[in-house]
Order: C-alpha cells, then structure tokens, then sequence
C-alpha cells in the first residue's frame, strides 16, 4: 500500500493562507472607498470607473518592489515599514506625472506562509493606503516550498492612479531658466541596498543591532527609515494647471540618472553641489567603503528623494505651498541649455 501524501505533506498549508486572507479582509477594508465594488477575496478587484471630477481621465499605473531592502526587515524581525516602503514607492512613481492613487494591489510570495508576518506587512500597505486615499483593493499571497529561505519573502506592488489630460506633468514645457528644488529623503528609501549592506556588514563588520554613533541610531534603524510618500506635500501643487513642469523621483540611478528621464533634449539641469546637507548615512558609505563619487551619486538619491521643476514665476509659489506642507525643501539648482542631462556645480 502506497503512502498517502496531502498538499499540506508537500509544504502548502491551506489552513494557513486562510487565517492570513481573513486578517487581510479586515486591514484592507479600513482603505475602502466609495468607489470599491468589491470584497478581498474576490477573483477580481472593482472599483468605479466614473470620474465625474475629471474632465478627460487619463489612468497612470505603476509597479514596483522594495529590493534587497527586504534583506533588513527579515534580520530585524520587523515587517510593517517594508509594506508602506511599498505604497509610498508606488504612490510616488505616478506622482510624478500629475496622479493621484486610486487603487493598489500586492503580491506577496514566501516559501512557508506565517500569517502573523503576512499581517505585518499588510498592516505598513494599509497606513501607506490610508496616508495615500487609496484602496487595497486585492492582491495575491503565494506559498511556494522550497522556492525561498526560511523565513524570507518577496512582495510586489501595483497602482493606478488618475490625472486629468491638461493637468499631465510630463516635463515637456521644461526651458532654460527655470528652477530646480529637492525635497529631502528619509534615508536610502528602497535603493542602493546590496552596496549599503556589503560595505556595512562585509567589509566594516557591523551587525544589524550596532550602534552608530554617526547615524544616532543602530545600523537596522538607519536601514529600515521608511521611503517617504511626497503626495502630502504636492497634492495642491499638481492641482495647479501649469504651476509643476517637471518632477523626478529619485530611486535608483540617482539624480543623474533619474532627471533626465522628465527633460527635453535640448536642455540640462545644472545641480549645485552642497545646496543641501548630505545625510550622514551616505558620508558613512562613502568614507567606509571609498566609493568614488561617481558612483554614490548613481547608486544613492543622497538626500533628495524628490526633485520639483517649476518656472521663476512659479518659483516663490511653490515654496510658499511647501512651507504650509511643513516640507522642508532646498533650491539646488537650475536648468540650462543642454543636452539631456545632469551636470554638477562644484
């Protein structure tokens, strides 16, 4: 007589992706909105499509993840910022056109599902869902043996978010003369992770739980400072027809890699070195691991986790605007006559 094997014999617990489904309902319905059709759970997620605001709806979707970021939340133990690292990374890929999220959808894969874990994850996607006005509207929770370390995982976001046509922020009216300002990041956000823990983990031989004197806190904190979600201090700003010409989101590839992304052809953005205070992390990395500048500034977003383009005439306007945000800002540049790309004043 043969063995007898289950799904769960095989690494799959049934019985456990249903106790995570079941805390995921209940965070994800403190997001729903009016204009949610549908409950998790559901084969697809429905949200209405009538934008009675909007003139002519023009539908802005990203995807993202959180890279090797992921690395610190499974030394830590903690789960719950890597899930509004997330949303916020997402919120801010179509801020830059002109959107505002509608709806956000995850996908979370790990070789044996610990619904305690799920839950803390889920719990960051829902505050970075609420600080957005944007619903969890689904999502996909796989377990998959064997295919992941014990006690690691790999999640995924996905949103779409809405701009009317004439209010599209594409970069397209960006001229020589106009002014560039950078708002500040939290910290390396969700880039430059596999240099970060090589250089403070192999070569220096730090551990997750040394304290740093440079950072004020311990390596894992300075590590896990959450990607800041921009749409509180922009929301007014990209209501403005006009007022935003330009706005990049720094993540990977740095300010030189990421402007010139939103610039036309025929111009540069000149950066003034030192127009901002460089955080201490980035001067840590850079005198531990004597990495050339060159590659700090493609690797990192050192500091400006977001960069706002806008005309002189504009330019005291959105200040004024980011001040009563409470957002700190710096004037770090300008643009000039170019080519498409980034050049650096020393």
């Amino acid at each position: 007589m043969s063995d007898s094997f289950t799904y769960k014999d095989a690494g799959v617990n049934i019985d456990a992706a249903n106790i995570a489904t079941s805390r995921i309902k209940k965070l994800a319905k403190t997001t729903f909105n009016e204009n949610v059709m549908s409950e998790i759970g559901s084969f697809g997620g429905m949200f209405n499509g009538s934008f009675m605001d909007v003139r002519e709806p023009v539908l802005v979707a990203s995807c993202d993840g959180v890279g090797t970021k992921l690395k610190m939340a499974f030394a830590t133990g903690i789960h719950n910022t890597i899930g509004y690292d997330l949303v916020a990374h997402c919120i801010d890929d179509i801020l830059v056109q002109g959107a505002r999220p509608l709806f956000f959808m995850d996908y979370i894969a790990t070789g044996k599902l610990d619904p305690d874990i799920i839950e803390k994850i889920i719990e960051g996607i829902t505050k970075g869902c609420r600080e957005g006005n944007c619903a969890l509207l689904g999502g996909e929770t796989a377990e998959m043996p064997e295919f992941y370390q014990n006690g690691e995982y790999d999640i995924a976001g996905f949103i779409v978010g809405i701009v009317d046509r004439r209010k599209v922020i594409n970069g397209a009216r960006i001229t020589a003369g106009d002014v560039v300002i950078g708002l500040p990041s939290l910290g390396l956000h969700t880039n430059g992770y596999s240099l970060a823990r090589k250089i403070f983990f192999d070569v220096q031989g730090y551990q997750i739980d040394s304290k740093v004197p440079e950072l004020g806190c311990t390596v894992g904190e300075e590590l896990l400072k959450p990607h800041k979600n921009y749409l509180p201090a922009l929301e007014r700003l990209i209501e403005h027809e006009g007022m935003i010409k330009g706005l990049a989101h720094i993540t990977g590839g740095g300010l030189v890699e990421n402007i010139p992304r939103i610039l036309p052809s025929n111009v540069d953005v000149a950066i003034r070195w030192g127009s901002w205070p460089i955080l201490p992390v980035y001067d840590l990395i850079q005198r531990i691991g004597n990495v050339p500048r060159e590659d700090m500034i493609r690797t990192f977003n050192m500091g400006i986790g977001m960069v706002v383009i806008t005309s002189p005439q504009y330019a005291q306007s959105v200040q004024d605007q980011l001040e009563r945000a409470s957002e700190p800002f710096y004037m770090i540049g300008e643009v000039v006559d170019g080519d498409g790309k980034v050049r650096f004043k020393l």
